[in-house]
């Protein structure tokens, strides 16, 4: 295989990995990342950033998520405004639960409004501080989903094998359940399998049955959620022998009714990385991440419809473990790391 596939842009403004990174039309909102503040508009058009601001300077990110709040009302369906929410911390870092109502940087109508494009606390209607996550939860590694039939729900997964229903209209969590796994659940792929659903993003669907799929290690799990009788059922699914070594996914959700293996695969080490679809869903943006020695500046894209799916090709098919191969033998020292190293290392740094 070769790079052919993927085109390298403009290269990113900083240093950047364990990012997170929403769509809001033609801008890529590139939100931190691991002990980064500032946040970045990339305009997918002029293939250039603007700065938009930083998170507050008590805030210490490290595997914090954002997601995209959703405003039910049609006739905003082209506004210019979106709402981010961003959450993270653990028992040994500070938490955060932040929001910012963003405008477009690219235009002049941000520099004329106030309080937008700048991280605020999240609030009640009293306006007290709201904090996501209990005392002694690890949000580091966490990932989130919004459902619901109103788009009022949101799903957060986490390490401690949880996932939790949080009512964004109470201001409470509804539900609390455990992940039938082993596994620890962290920096792992969460995203719902409704129509335009984006991982860390929208499911933007009023169905009571919400469904999302969890990719982490060896596990695979169908996830639906019963709006109206409040509850989880769990279906097991079977992840590839040759990418179970592997925890740390970036996925992708198109308009798709099926999975297979794909032709054209990068050849190159890269990990703690974020992919996002473009707002044609024709392409996928790689942002940041780490290589086999240090922390990038890397941005590069790929079409989607360059990809030859895979079903029965066992030639294509031996490419790809091959691949596989490749990156566990460049990545053996870290695939040694274990995950108490991090905890004692965020504990004692």
């Amino acid at each position: 295989m070769s790079n052919q596939n993927f085109q390298m842009l403009k290269e990113l403004p900083i240093l950047l990995d364990e990012s997170q990174c929403v769509l809001h039309k033609h801008e890529l909102l590139i939100c931190g990342g691991k002990f980064e503040r500032a946040c970045y508009s990339y305009h997918t058009i002029k293939n250039e950033y603007k700065f938009i601001c930083n998170y507050p300077s008590n805030v210490e990110l490290w595997g914090h998520c954002v997601v995209t709040l959703v405003n039910n009302n049609k006739n905003n369906k082209d506004s210019n405004q979106i709402t981010l929410l961003s959450f993270g911390g653990s028992k040994y870092m500070q938490r955060h639960t932040l929001v910012m109502k963003y405008i477009s940087v690219w235009n002049n109508l941000s520099n004329k409004l106030k309080n937008c494009n700048e991280w605020t606390h999240f609030t009640d209607n009293h306006n007290h501080p709201i904090i996501i996550g209990k005392d002694n939860d690890d949000c580091v590694g966490v990932r989130a989903v919004i459902g619901g039939t109103n788009n009022h729900l949101l799903f957060i997964t986490h390490r401690s094998k949880k996932i939790s229903v949080f009512d964004l209209n109470t201001l409470k969590f509804i539900k609390h359940d455990t992940l039938p796994t082993n596994d620890h659940i962290w920096y792992h792929c969460f995203v719902s399998t409704s129509e335009n659903g984006q991982g860390q993003g929208m499911m933007k669907t009023n169905q009571q049955n919400n469904k999302m799929l969890l990719f982490c290690a060896k596990t695979g799990l169908s996830i639906e959620y019963d709006e109206d009788n409040n509850n989880f059922k769990f279906h097991q699914l079977s992840v590839c022998k040759d990418i179970a070594p592997f925890k740390y996914y970036a996925m992708c959700v198109s308009m798709m009714s099926s999975c297979s293996l794909v032709d054209g695969m990068v050849l190159l080490v890269l990990m703690l990385c974020v992919a996002i679809l473009s707002e044609e869903n024709d392409r996928i943006h790689i942002i940041g991440g780490q290589n086999d020695t240090e922390t990038t500046l890397t941005h590069m894209r790929t079409n989607v419809n360059k990809f030859n799916y895979v079903k029965n090709n066992k030639q294509s098919k031996d490419k790809i473990k091959l691949i596989i191969e490749y990156w566990i033998r460049n990545l053996k020292i870290k695939l040694g790391w274990i995950d108490d190293f991090d905890t004692i290392i965020t504990k004692y740094r």
